[in-house]
């Protein structure tokens, strides 16, 4: 990868109101890149209608659209105007009616790159929950000039074997764009925990305000080096935030420390340790509900 500038918006959302979505959007963007000199951009999870949507998986279908599409044109538009890489959340018009992938586009200058499906949706937003959401089924990670991009969506960046995989993909930066509510905590640690775990650039941009289920976003988006330092954090409010990424950052214990690293997560691991990793299970404990996972 390439020296550059990782950047990542949160703000308010408005429920399935597009056009105002990507109007705030276009707004946030053109100040982000103007103040940061950004290369790259997450926006926030499904920021085109918010995370909740107001109706049934087929309402959703009929306000969005496949990729590509007008709604991604968009974004195509929006990274060549500002000559930025962009990650583009947005639910996606599936291939049969009421089939809804809950994606995110990588865009250059030149167009989309590609596009990953969200893997591990959350239990209430799956059919099986009540939902709405179509799950997708491959880690997700491109070449790009600035650098070799992974995308996991909000849920996912719960899971060490999606982040994993995309590290095994070749991905320097994992961008996790969210709609995340449970703790801080929860938030804080997973994003820390898989930089750390995969000695990645990870860029999580979350989601502020309310939801059209009533939830409240909190944001605390943030930017963390591949040795779990945030380099940057957003608060609670409408805001971006930037931070330049080292293409050379695994020399030191801690950046701008002077204990050197000898070791490597990735190329450390003990592959005969992990047998049955694959294997469908349950932890020993019970959630209050359980909401089974069609596969």
């Amino acid at each position: 990868m390439r020296r550059m500038i990782g950047a990542a918006i949160q703000f308010a959302i408005e429920p399935m109101d597009v056009r105002a979505n990507l109007e705030k959007a276009e707004g946030w963007i053109d100040a982000c890149v103007r103040e940061s000199k950004a290369d790259l951009v997450v926006l926030p999870e499904s920021f085109t209608t918010g995370f909740t949507p107001r109706g049934t998986a087929s309402d959703i279908w009929d306000a969005v659209t496949s990729i590509p599409g007008p709604l991604t044109d968009v974004g195509v538009r929006w990274a060549r105007q500002f000559g930025i890489h962009l990650v583009y959340p947005t639910y996606e018009r599936g291939e049969e009616r009421g089939v809804v992938y809950n994606s995110a586009a990588l865009i250059g200058p030149d167009g989309i790159l590609g596009v990953y499906r969200k893997t591990h949706p959350f239990p209430t937003e799956r059919l099986e929950g009540g939902g709405w959401t179509t799950p997708g089924c491959r880690p997700f990670c491109v070449d790009t000039p600035l650098g070799r991009i992974g995308i996991v969506i909000c849920y996912d960046g719960d899971f060490p074997e999606l982040a994993r995989a995309t590290t095994l993909l070749g991905a320097e930066v994992i961008c996790r764009p969210s709609a995340f509510m449970r703790t801080f905590d929860h938030w804080d640690l997973t994003n820390r925990a898989r930089a750390y775990d995969n000695h990645v650039y990870w860029i999580a941009t979350n989601t502020v305000g309310r939801d059209e289920s009533g939830s409240f976003y909190f944001g605390g988006s943030m930017i963390v080096h591949p040795t779990a330092v945030k380099l940057a954090q957003a608060r609670a409010s409408e805001e971006y935030i930037w931070a330049e990424l080292d293409p050379d950052p695994l020399r030191k214990v801690v950046p701008c420390g002077s204990s050197e690293q000898w070791f490597d997560h990735v190329e450390d691991r003990n592959l005969g340790s992990y047998e049955g990793i694959l294997h469908e299970g349950r932890c020993a404990f019970e959630p209050a509900r359980r909401i089974p996972y069609g596969r």
